[in-house]
């Protein structure tokens, strides 16, 4: 088993007129063998989070449970977690096979013999063996990597937590290692906090993701939740790349109005709840947004500004209102600097947001669909 909770869990630095509020009251489960993704842009508590996790950080107020024990008090080698740092952090005078081995050797009463067995089979899963008597100097940062999840795996930990360990690779070995990260949590089920600030890191490798600002949790969930059904403002624009675009208009009756243009709403688009003359934030995606002839309802004239190709897409860059936004269209559409062009909002993938809470009104259509059949997927896999 390895079922984490943070109830109510606080962290302060500092006390009086300087005292920082690092994580404020996080209430999070995180499932036996789940792989959850903590993510949020710099400075928003995740490292925080998972150093008291680690206890590499006091607590300042609230609960760590394990497994339903308290392990807020008890010291970082007595919790049963092993840590994988964006540093690596290996024994630069080892051997790969000393640094692999050197946990066990001083934290268990395993033999030489067990503890050099153990060495060898973490080394093949990892597709290491070959490295196991060199030095961190001589491999590469993807190699280095690997035995610092290595150090992780052959503890054989109830939690593993790994703090941006991808961070100090290239793109292109990032993807790689991204894969093999998923693939050895599978196989081996062991419950899994990650922190990263790249979101599509979060997307592509977490079951579910929990989203922090400002040291308080805005929205866990799937992914897919989290994508198309943002609980707020700020997850709609920090997952998503590039960012969901945020146009300030106001409700009147069916029509959003913004100073250039106006939208007009299905009858039942909102619940009558919703009272007219509300201020709205509208949300749409740049890969939303469509290119039409003019003739739609709703289309919207706009003068491009920028364009990027980027091979499949390229990104638009049109202003409205004196802002600027983007479209992500196919990389066969031909568009230049001037060109005037009409674009859709389709009414089945906008959002509304408060525009003084910005807390979600109304997420997409989609999202109905699509987080229905995520969930689903879930459950199946959950199950299975």
């Amino acid at each position: 088993m390895g079922e984490l909770q943070l109830n109510g869990l606080r962290k302060v630095f500092g006390d009086g007129g300087n005292a920082i509020v690092a994580v404020n009251d996080l209430d999070l489960t995180i499932d036996d063998g789940e792989f959850l993704v903590l993510v949020g842009p710099s400075g928003c508590g995740k490292s925080t989070t998972l150093r008291c996790i680690a206890g590499l950080e006091s607590v300042s107020d609230g609960e760590i449970l394990l497994d339903g024990d308290p392990i807020a008090r008890k010291r970082p080698r007595d919790r049963d977690m092993a840590m994988v740092f964006q540093n690596y952090a290996l024994y630069p005078h080892m051997t790969v096979r000393k640094n692999l081995g050197y946990g066990l050797k001083i934290m268990t009463d395993l033999s030489k013999s067990a503890i050099d067995e153990r060495v060898e089979e973490t080394a093949e899963m990892l597709e290491i063996s070959e490295l196991l008597d060199k030095k961190p100097k001589a491999l590469s940062g993807g190699q280095q990597q690997r035995v610092a999840l290595g150090r992780a795996i052959i503890r054989e930990p109830e939690v593993f937590l790994m703090d941006e360990p991808l961070s100090n690779l290239d793109a292109k070995l990032r993807t790689t290692m991204r894969t093999e990260i998923q693939r050895l949590q599978s196989d081996l089920g062991v419950t899994t906090v990650y922190v990263t600030h790249d979101q599509t890191e979060a997307m592509t490798m977490g079951d579910r993701i929990a989203v922090l600002d400002g040291g308080e949790l805005q929205q866990v969930g799937t992914p897919l939740e989290c994508y198309h059904a943002p609980a707020n403002r700020f997850v709609a624009g920090f997952i998503g790349s590039p960012s969901m675009n945020f146009l300030n208009v106001e409700r009147r009756d069916r029509t959003l109005l913004h100073e250039a243009f106006s939208y007009e709403l299905p009858g039942d688009f909102l619940p009558e709840s919703e009272a007219a003359g509300d201020e709205m934030v509208l949300g749409v995606r740049p890969e939303h947004i469509e290119l039409t002839d003019g003739d739609e309802r709703n289309a919207v004239r706009v003068r491009v500004d920028v364009v990027e190709p980027m091979g499949e897409h390229s990104y638009v860059y049109f202003r409205l209102g004196g802002e600027t936004y983007t479209a992500s269209v196919s990389g066969d559409v031909i568009l230049r600097q001037g060109d005037e062009v009409s674009v859709n909002f389709p009414v089945d993938r906008i959002h509304l947001f408060d525009a003084r809470t910005g807390a979600a009104v109304k997420n997409s259509a989609v999202a109905e669909r699509t987080v229905g059949a995520d969930a689903d997927r879930s459950r199946t896999l959950s199950s299975s």
